[in-house]
């Protein structure tokens, strides 16, 4: 193995003896050889550590840690600073990497030295556990493909899979890596990369199997809930210049549950000069005091609001979009989707 090897792919394992085999066999498989892969162990309790060790004697390439600190954030800033390559590639023990994603991403890297990160479309299976949901996020995010896409969907969702990211390791360890908290560790990084002015981007090829199973953090860790994720869009949402540029904010979306998720923007000092919605018997009320309007008021006013748009219902988000285009309204400079 070279000493400073082309890519560093950056795996924590927890008790992962079930996943790890198929997903180890897709990494040892890749077209582009010149990697060092660098298992983090997180206290397993199993014999994921020992399959491991058995396959770094056999392949130079593989390094086995076992940080002094426990948890996921730990172990990816511990990855981070044992890392020898100058590009890392996530990966997650219980997924499968198509045979050339390293060398497309590296490939991709090279080509636009403008962009700090670069993920690919995923596939998830096994189909029987897909949960409500999760196709439609699915088709929303392998549709959110170039920069600047990423940079006016960003509040939507989680714009990029995790363990389908290629990213320079400079553009990471110079914003602070990754950060622990009561939020998802991997949108807070694509959010504060993204507040940093940073590049994301997406190769339109599938080049990621990503296992669902009801034992992932997504589906049991709090960190993971809408709640989190709310809060977490609330916080980069005060700090975007959009938002502070001085012109009227515009709420679109009067229903209880769009209310409750603006609390946590709100509760910053974001409050809205009106609520838009469709809703005949909502238009004309009035809530916290601030009235409740009909798209058409937004049509020709000036200064022209800034909108946040935080209807997610199926197909709402792309009506809402449309309206605002008819009215002249361009997505990243006068309204954002809110997720």
């Amino acid at each position: 193995m070279n000493a400073t090897p082309a890519v560093t792919v950056l795996m924590p394992v927890r008790n992962a003896t079930a996943t790890l085999d198929a997903c180890l066999d897709s990494i040892q498989a890749q077209s582009l050889g010149d990697f060092e892969l660098l298992v983090v162990d997180d206290a397993s309790t199993d014999h994921s550590r020992e399959l491991v060790a058995a396959r770094a004697q056999t392949d130079a390439r593989i390094r086995l840690l076992r940080p002094p600190e426990r948890g996921l954030v730990a172990c990816l800033n511990g990855g981070l600073a044992s890392a020898r390559a100058p590009l890392i590639a996530r990966m997650d023990a219980d997924d499968v990497m198509d045979c050339e994603r390293l060398a497309l991403q590296r490939e991709y890297l090279q080509a636009h030295p403008d962009v700090d990160v670069v993920a690919s479309r995923v596939r998830a299976f096994p189909a029987d556990q897909l949960q409500a949901g999760m196709s439609e996020y699915l088709r929303w995010q392998n549709a959110c493909l170039d920069s600047d896409a990423m940079r006016d969907e960003v509040y939507i969702e989680c714009p990029i899979t995790h363990p389908s990211a290629m990213f320079r390791r400079t553009a990471v360890t110079t914003v602070g890596g990754y950060r622990d908290g009561d939020f998802p560790e991997d949108y807070e990084l694509w959010l504060r990369l993204t507040e940093h002015g940073c590049r994301l981007a997406k190769i339109e090829r599938c080049l990621l199997h990503w296992r669902q199973h009801d034992d992932s953090l997504s589906r049991r860790d709090p960190r993971y809930s809408r709640d989190a994720f709310d809060r977490l869009r609330a916080h980069y949402l005060a700090r975007d210049p959009r938002l502070n540029s001085g012109r009227p904010l515009v709420f679109w979306g009067a229903g209880r549950r769009t209310r409750r998720r603006t609390t946590h923007i709100t509760a910053l000092g974001f409050t809205p000069c009106a609520w838009v919605d469709v809703d005949p018997k909502k238009i004309g009320n009035r809530i916290l005091n601030i009235p409740v309007v009909a798209p058409g008021w937004l049509s020709g006013r000036w200064p022209r609001p800034f909108v946040l748009a935080w209807v997610a219902s199926h197909g709402a988000r792309e009506n809402i979009g449309a309206a605002l285009a008819s009215m002249g309204y361009e997505l990243g400079t006068d309204y954002l989707a809110v997720g």
